[in-house]
């Protein structure tokens, strides 16, 4: 009887035997990596913060009307669209109407630098999956956690790696961000026609010039696309990273969670809004036009 008992119960409870101790291999792992390579997280830590400070700087040192100028006059060239620009101009003036000029520059600096360092890290990884099916098998698991994994959870690692600020605010949104655009630079690659890249070879063509000469020009608009989509991701994360010391819109909105002031918080939710939207159309429109590019260069 009790031994039936026993096996009644190892059917309805879990049994503690065929636990997977996962938690503490982590916390493991992590704390060999703090102890071992402390160095080599300041050194990132470090690059991180000099890339940050130098466009946050930059932005807050220009004079309002300047870039209000140069948005409405870059939006213009890339959409073709007098209006769009005076459209995007007129987004920024309302983000300083509402006061949040300062803070919108640093959320703009946060993305930037997270955009910039996504690009450099991911463009090469897309690279290399589109040039090895064996690599890419393994990194496409990988992204495809990165992709599902809650968003909150990259706060963990940021934190015990640089503490609290603006560079671990950075590096989570890294992480987070960064999987589009190695996705989608390995699928620009790879859609290259094997005609294009078998006339390459017949005109006497390497492997190096096939890569820098012919998939990668061919691959700029879904590498554009990817950019794109990185950029949204990195603006998603605007509100989270501020949670560990990212000033900011995302501040803003925080504070006015734990304040319940509704209005501030939609004000501040208001500015990242026409941000998204700026940043979305302007890309956006960029990658269209690219691939227009390319589509009549082929015809002719």
């Amino acid at each position: 009887m009790i031994e039936f008992r026993e096996f009644l119960q190892f059917l309805v409870e879990f049994p503690e035997l065929l636990r997977i101790p996962l938690a503490e291999w982590i916390d493991t792992a992590m704390s060999w990596l703090l102890i071992n390579w402390a160095a080599a997280f300041d050194v990132i830590g470090d690059t991180i913060l000099a890339i940050l400070l130098n466009i946050e700087r930059s932005l807050l040192w220009l004079p309002w009307t300047a870039i209000v100028v140069l948005v409405g006059v870059v939006a213009w060239g890339v959409m073709r669209l007098w209006w769009a620009g005076v459209i995007m101009a007129a987004f920024l003036i309302l983000i300083g109407t509402f006061g949040y000029w300062d803070l919108a520059m640093m959320t703009l600096a946060i993305i930037i630098s997270a955009v910039i360092i996504s690009f450099s890290l991911g463009l090469p990884t897309g690279i290399i999956m589109a040039r090895s099916n064996r690599f890419e098998a393994i990194i496409k698991p990988v992204l495809d956690a990165m992709q599902t994994m809650p968003s909150f959870v990259y706060l963990i690692p940021a934190l015990m790696f640089f503490g609290l600020g603006k560079v671990p605010a950075v590096f989570a949104t890294i992480i987070y961000a960064v999987p589009p655009v190695i996705r989608l630079t390995n699928v620009g690659i790879r859609q290259v026609p094997q005609s294009v890249i078998e006339a390459a070879k017949a005109f006497g063509a390497n492997s190096r010039q096939i890569l820098f000469e012919v998939q990668i020009p061919l691959a700029i608009p879904s590498i554009m696309v990817g950019i794109n989509q990185t950029t949204m991701m990195a603006l998603a994360m605007v509100v989270i990273a501020s949670m560990i010391g990212a000033r900011g819109l995302g501040l803003e909105v925080l504070l006015a969670i734990n304040r319940i002031e509704v209005g501030r918080g939609f004000e501040a939710g208001l500015c990242i809004v026409l941000l998204a939207i700026m940043i979305d159309r302007m890309t956006h429109a960029l990658a269209a036009r690219q691939e227009k590019i390319l589509t009549s260069e082929a015809k002719v």
